[in-house]
């Protein structure tokens, strides 16, 4: 069953949700609001049938978020899911469904169907990622991660490409042990292998090892992200079931001419190709959050950006 799901947020950045009759299937349960994708219908059509249908709203605009196949025992869905950024009216459950606004926090899987988990996954990133630079010594590293949390960085990728493996290992469990306590996570960039040994919230693939990639490197319980510059990049990190991925560069930087960059316009089409939350990434700063949410992006990530 192939059902358009919509993610719509308020001003307070909360999410809606819906709660289904009891004698539906998962009746019961909490879930993000949406319906079946009646056959020759598009799927963005039929986002906005339901919306309008089942509370009352009008959508404007919206952007593709992820989609996720499912399987129950007694069936197989496709959720097809957007993310809503401007609507018009006021949510109402016409149906005689509860509808409630939720923070992100708040939203416990086990209160939703469980293919709804990885949307509630996907949710719950931030909206920030920061990258370590190349250094010469852990103490600078050091002093970056602490310069990083406390601005609020939550969500670090250490990309040392200096470091041969073993080298990489133990500043990377040393790095953990400066962000212990802080509420970060830490992502690896080296080889997936590394994960078990290190206790890495991720892994994150550059684009030359996405290409290597023949599956998803790690389990569904860890994050797995991408490095993109292209719509083919991202058509391959989606079919990886990458949970993330970043796409660069957005705007001019050092290491990119004039000309080389794709502006948020191309930014927004590559983004609008795939399902998957889209780091912009590349000449970015943090005043640009706004702007790149605007233009379809989960959020911002950068190395300078934070820095």
């Amino acid at each position: 069953m192939h059902v358009a799901v919509g993610v719509l947020f308020n001003a307070a950045g909360e999410v809606l949700i819906s709660r289904r009759h009891r004698d539906s299937h998962q009746g019961g349960l909490w879930e993000f609001p949406g319906g079946k994708v009646e056959a020759g219908e598009d799927v963005q059509c039929a986002l906005k049938r339901e919306f309008e249908e089942e509370l009352g709203i009008k959508l404007l605009r919206c952007s593709p978020f992820k989609k996720i196949l499912y399987h129950y025992s007694d069936k197989s869905v496709l959720l097809d899911v957007w993310t809503i950024a401007e609507f018009i009216g006021e949510p109402a459950g016409l149906e005689g469904q509860a509808v409630e606004w939720r923070s992100i926090a708040s939203l416990p899987q086990r209160d939703f169907p469980a293919a709804n988990g990885q949307i509630i996954k996907c949710l719950s990133l931030p909206r920030e990622v920061a990258i370590t630079p190349d250094v010469s010594s852990f103490d600078r590293l050091q002093s970056v991660l602490q310069l990083l949390t406390g601005r609020g960085l939550k969500l670090i990728q250490i990309r040392q490409t200096q470091l041969d493996s073993a080298q990489y290992l133990h500043w990377f469990r040393r790095a953990r042990d400066v962000c212990e306590g802080t509420g970060v996570d830490l992502i690896l960039n080296q080889d997936p292998a590394l994960l078990e040994d290190c206790s890495a919230a991720g892994f994150h693939a550059s684009a030359s090892r996405l290409q290597q990639l023949t599956q998803r490197p790690i389990g569904q319980d860890a994050l797995f992200s991408a490095s993109c510059h292209n719509l083919e990049e991202l058509r391959k990190a989606e079919a990886l079931a990458a949970d993330f991925v970043s796409l660069s560069p957005v705007c001019r930087t050092e290491k990119y001419a004039g000309g080389e960059q794709l502006g948020w316009d191309e930014f927004q089409a590559l983004a609008d190709g795939v399902s998957l939350p889209v780091y912009a990434l590349g000449g970015i700063q943090r005043s640009d959050q706004d702007k790149a949410r605007f233009y379809g992006a989960h959020g911002i990530a950068g190395i300078k950006t934070f820095l």
